[in-house]
């Protein structure tokens, strides 16, 4: 076995304390329209530089979101690397595969287990999609070696027995990943478990416990404080290109994936799948599609995802200050794909697409093309602009023709990166 120990320098994004400053939810106004994402929250003065931009308009819009929706993240401590085990001749002779546990300095705690998969073919630093997965990693490859995550585990989960895994969970998640797909196209795949960070349950905290308790983060964002440390990580292997790292993530994680992409810049491209409400989808029900989820189900049917104040616009989400093309904006000028299914209607597919064009605005003011078309794409066609959208027939999954059309969308935007 192979023990590299390596410390960590945090390069992340810190988050702004919520501010006591800021109304109460119930003192906002009604708003059914869309917010502009270029005014300013006091005054809606105009932002009309990208220097405004950035320096007022960015900050301001992340410090809303933690507010009032996701709440505040704690400054992140040092990452500690160990190579738990390195297989140079993974994927019949392929890939080299690489375990890695990260911790925290200071933090008798979480652990991040973290499995990542480099080509061995083609010259690196190679671009590499990181992923939060449902199952552990030893479901993503059918290799005996891979760590068999002990942590809790959703009981839908296969060869899941009292809520943990067994051998017979190995390999089960193949079809999700993709993972030889990608190493064939030349990209690198980083994975890890979402319960290592959180458990996804209203009754347990996960990382959270071991930070002061004025930080409010809900489990979103505490999965997506999660991404960036192992982005940490990621900066710092000589095997992947720092500058093209691409986020992805289904459902519940693909609305961590958007929150990740808004907060980190070191994610290139942004890849939220079937995210829906809380990520890709709008608040504001007028301007989804009919029979898709809406905040008051969502903060009941999982009251930890969101932090509290975020409840109180469950009857009256036309009083928050933003809407989910806000987050969208927070990733420009980097490219974004929000991805979807005809049979998906709970994800808002419609909503989204109206997210993405009403995201515009900053996307041009930031010298991106944005958005290619004001009507959403046929079914089954990829509109590959910064802002990108797909729909394909099917249900609520991630599969391999997913994975082909996220690796065409990185090919175009990544292409002389």
């Amino acid at each position: 076995m192979v023990r590299i120990g390596v410390i960590i320098m945090t390069l992340a994004i810190v988050g702004t304390a919520s501010s006591g400053d800021l109304p109460d939810p119930t003192a906002l106004p009604l708003k059914a329209e869309l917010p502009d994402p270029l005014a300013m929250f006091e005054k809606g003065v105009k932002v009309t530089t990208k220097e405004q931009w950035e320096k007022r308009r960015r900050p301001e819009l992340k410090q809303l979101f933690e507010h009032y929706m996701y709440g505040t993240a704690p400054k992140a401590p040092k990452v500690n690397a160990k190579v738990e085990r390195i297989d140079k001749n993974a994927l019949g002779g392929k890939a080299t595969l690489k375990e890695i546990t990260l911790t925290f300095d200071g933090i008798d705690g979480p652990k991040i287990h973290l499995l990542l998969v480099i080509p061995n073919k083609g010259k690196g630093p190679h671009p590499a999609f990181v992923g939060m997965n449902f199952c552990g990693n030893h479901a993503a490859l059918a290799d005996p070696k891979i760590h068999l995550n002990t942590n809790w585990m959703y009981p839908s989960q296969k060869g899941v027995k009292d809520n943990k895994a067994t051998d017979k969970s190995r390999g089960t998640n193949i079809d999700v990943w993709n993972i030889e797909d990608a190493i064939d196209r030349g990209y690198a795949v980083a994975t890890f478990y979402s319960g290592d960070i959180d458990p996804d349950r209203a009754d347990e905290r996960g990382i959270q416990k071991y930070f002061a308790k004025e930080y409010d983060w809900s489990t979103v964002r505490a999965w997506a404080w999660g991404y960036s440390r192992v982005i940490d990580y990621l900066v710092t292997d000589a095997d992947i290109d720092a500058t093209r790292i691409i986020a992805v993530g289904h459902s519940r994680l693909g609305k961590t994936t958007l929150l990740a992409g808004a907060f980190d810049d070191r994610i290139a491209v942004v890849i939220p799948h079937q995210a829906g409400c809380g990520g890709t989808g709008p608040n504001r029900a007028v301007f989804g599609n009919k029979g898709a989820e809406s905040v008051k189900r969502i903060n009941t049917s999982f009251p930890h995802w969101f932090n509290n104040r975020f409840k109180q616009f469950n009857d009256e989400p036309e009083r928050l200050p933003f809407d989910q093309h806000c987050l969208i904006a927070l990733c420009a000028p980097r490219p974004v794909l929000l991805s979807n299914a005809t049979e998906d209607q709970w994800a808002n597919p419609t909503g989204q697409f109206n997210m993405l064009v009403a995201a515009d605005p900053v996307y041009k003011l930031m010298s991106s093309k944005g958005i290619a078309s004001k009507t959403m794409p046929a079914v089954g066609k990829l509109m590959d602009s910064p802002l990108g959208y797909w729909i394909r027939d099917g249900k609520h999954s991630m599969n391999r023709e997913d994975w082909g059309v996220f690796m065409n969308f990185a090919d175009k935007h990544l292409k002389g990166k």
